[in-house]
């Protein structure tokens, strides 16, 4: 095979409908439009927003517009029950210890502690929120909570 001998699959090349060329091309006279009305005419249809009357779906669907919020603080949950499970040393128990735990992902991530469960040592918690009952139950327990500042 040589490179003339180079040619595209049949069917893949299509030549081109040259509409109004004559009644012998089969397209002539009206072009393939048929006969009078609105898409008979140059510029004629409706737009791409138009639905036959219908409400179009831009405005069927008000739950998509909006914005999203790129100020919004996704925090990272833990619960005062997970917390239980591990025996703390005189340790502080921040997002970092929380990452090495595998609570967490990342520690750069916002942490939230909840307070489903109960706390039995005395810790000292640091996140960057608390839920009330959590904050409760860690300084009934002899803890102390610190919230740390967040970042970005």
């Amino acid at each position: 095979m040589k490179l003339h001998d180079l040619r595209p699959n049949s069917g893949a090349k299509k030549k081109r409908k040259r509409v109004g060329r004559g009644i012998s091309a089969g397209q002539g006279k009206t072009a393939g439009r048929g006969t009078k009305g609105q898409n008979a005419r140059s510029g004629g249809g409706k737009g791409v927003y138009f639905e036959g009357g219908q409400l179009p779906l831009a405005r069927r669907l008000p739950y998509k517009r909006g914005f999203t919020n790129v100020n919004k603080v996704y925090y990272k949950a833990v619960n005062l029950k997970d917390l239980e499970e591990y025996e703390f040393d005189e340790v502080d128990v921040t997002p970092e210890v929380l990452a090495l735990l595998g609570l967490i992902k990342k520690e750069t991530d916002p942490v939230v502690i909840l307070g489903e469960g109960d706390v039995t040592q005395p810790l000292t918690v640091k996140a960057h929120r608390f839920s009330q009952s959590a904050k409760e139950k860690i300084e009934a327990a002899g803890g102390k909570v610190e919230i740390l500042p967040l970042e970005g």
